[in-house]
């Protein structure tokens, strides 16, 4: 791809994925990779910041004898979503207005 994702783009992207549904780890990733090029360890960085801001939450359960950690939005991140969602537009709208001038 010729445009890099900025760290501020994937913790909104990731967030956003978070906020349709609860998910672990893995699943995550796999979702995020199959959208955008990403290395598996980019991930848990970006998950991190995420869960310090308070925009997520982090719980263990076991799954196949096996321990998963999930991650679920708060109410915080849920703001935080919408306000990314609608500068995101608001991005968009000037990028397109700068390449259909």
């Amino acid at each position: 791809m010729l445009f890099s994702v900025q760290s501020g783009l994937l913790d909104a992207c990731v967030l956003a994925v978070i906020a349709k549904n609860k998910t672990y780890g893995y699943k995550l990733t796999q979702e995020i990779k199959e959208i955008m090029e990403i290395s598996d360890s980019t991930l848990y960085p970006v998950l991190k910041r995420l869960q310090k801001k308070g925009f997520v939450t982090s719980y263990n359960e076991i799954y196949d004898g096996r321990n998963r950690r999930y991650y679920e939005i708060t109410k915080q991140g849920l703001k935080q979503n919408e306000l990314n969602v609608n500068e995101w537009i608001q991005y968009r709208k000037t990028v397109n207005a700068i390449f259909n001038m």
